[in-house]
């Protein structure tokens, strides 16, 4: 079981398109700010933004990393990403497979 302060957590980023999201996913996976990170294609957004209403398709980013480093992830991310204000949103994973969440921890340093 980890620590209190070692939650791990899954991050949501949306990005433009998938050269984009790729890149920020590697960028996070070689600095050990994130374990795995998924690219989910094809994801219909509807926001609003600068006071009207958007229709985009963007790929998902479903980043997974530790509480501790959340940070450190948005700050990359806001350094990597070409929105204004990229979304980066952490969720606490309270479960799952034992072996998986040990190579989380140690795949981001833990």
């Amino acid at each position: 079981m980890s620590e209190k302060h070692d939650i791990e957590i899954a991050i949501f980023i949306t990005a433009p398109g998938e050269d984009e999201a790729a890149r920020i996913a590697r960028c996070l996976v070689e600095e050990k700010l994130a374990a795995c990170v998924n690219i989910v294609r094809n994801i219909r957004s509807i926001y609003r933004w600068q006071g009207k209403i958007e229709d985009d398709t963007e790929v998902l980013m479903i980043v997974k990393s530790q509480k501790r480093l959340l940070d450190a992830v948005s700050a990359r991310v806001g350094e990597l990403h070409s929105y204004d204000v990229p979304e980066v949103i952490a969720i606490p994973i309270t479960g799952g497979s034992e072996d998986y969440l040990n190579w989380l921890r140690a795949s981001t340093g833990q």
